[in-house]
């Protein structure tokens, strides 16, 4: 069966998560119902990643196996069609071989989080920004962002319905930076990593929220990671505000 990588970008407000759900909406259970439109019969994709409930993607991949070979580019417009009108799109499209997976053939993954810094809710980007009314400091963020790099026992910042079997990660990137967006300055972290525990990310950005505001020392985070506990960790940021912005591999599937 030929098989197809497929990066996807979908606002994850109206879902229950990427996971296919038995009685609530999925992204994975709108692209699979789009896919038996083209080829009639169960269809099972697999994603890099899968994303919480309210949680977005820019550019997810996932693959799937066709019974007849398409042409990439007809495919992504075919499943572009019966998408509709579901917040969800495949991007680009791209024959691959038959053992590449979308997930276990992954070398990194990349999350985007924005946090908009203006007291007047956001209308249009209302679901997509975690909207803090005061301001942070970038800089001290970055500060505290520090001590999360590297290889460590990431257990403070594992949620306690995480599946993985270690909770040691090596993160290679912690970037916090203060941007002049369109609807008002925003506070962007993004985070790197071959592979996350459950809620690791939203847990390091309500940390450091915390030492942006000025309520911790940058310090105070290595502290945190230190102790192993739960409990030593910041709230959990919300989903709103949360991108899988992009997943990396030895060799680009969409590479021209």
């Amino acid at each position: 069966m030929p098989r197809y990588a497929l990066r996807v970008e979908y606002d994850g407000g109206p879902f229950a998560g990427w996971q296919r759900q038995a009685d609530q909406p999925s992204v994975q259970g709108a692209i699979e119902a789009a896919l038996a439109k083209l080829e009639p019969r169960a269809h099972t994709i697999a994603a890099a990643g899968r994303t919480d409930a309210g949680v977005h993607a820019l550019a997810q991949v996932a693959h799937c196996d066709m019974e007849k070979s398409w042409d990439p580019f007809r495919l992504s417009e075919a499943l572009n069609h019966h998408l509709k009108p579901a917040p969800v799109a495949i991007t680009v499209a791209a024959a691959v071989d038959d053992d590449w997976h979308a997930r276990f053939s992954a070398v990194e993954r990349r999350y985007l989080y924005r946090i908009l810094l203006r007291r007047a809710p956001p209308t249009l980007i209302h679901g997509q920004v975690w909207k803090i009314g005061h301001d942070l400091d970038a800089e001290a963020m970055q500060k505290g962002a520090n001590h999360l790099l590297g290889r460590h026992d990431f257990t403070t910042f594992r949620a306690s319905i995480c599946q993985a079997k270690s909770p040691v990660k090596t993160v290679d990137a912690v970037d916090v930076a203060r941007v002049d967006g369109f609807f008002g300055p925003e506070i962007q972290i993004r985070v790197r990593a071959r592979s996350f525990l459950h809620n690791q990310v939203r847990s390091f950005v309500g940390t450091l929220e915390r030492v942006g505001r000025g309520a911790w020392a940058p310090d105070d985070v290595r502290a945190a990671l230190e102790a192993r506990d739960r409990a030593t960790c910041g709230p959990v940021a919300p989903p709103t505000g949360l991108y899988l912005a992009g997943v990396g591999y030895d060799t680009d599937p969409f590479a021209p």
